[in-house]
């Protein structure tokens, strides 16, 4: 899936909250903490990563693209 940023940059946790991938911002940062989300290929342990145009996020089986 894609994303369009409206912003320079959105927080990781945040994106996964806007998706509607988690069910709470709880959650997500769990998730986020315990190793569960990639950025570009690497494990993201930042729940306030700065998610810019051409980063790749994936958690469980999903995939965004962040443009």
């Amino acid at each position: 899936m894609k994303y369009e940023l409206k912003d320079d940059y959105i927080e990781l946790f945040k994106l996964l909250k806007v998706l509607d991938l988690v069910d709470s911002g709880a959650q997500a940062k769990h998730l986020i903490a315990e190793g569960y989300v990639n950025r570009n290929g690497e494990a993201e342990l930042r729940k306030r990563a700065k998610i810019i145009a051409g980063d790749v996020i994936e958690i469980a089986d999903a995939s965004i693209e962040v443009v």
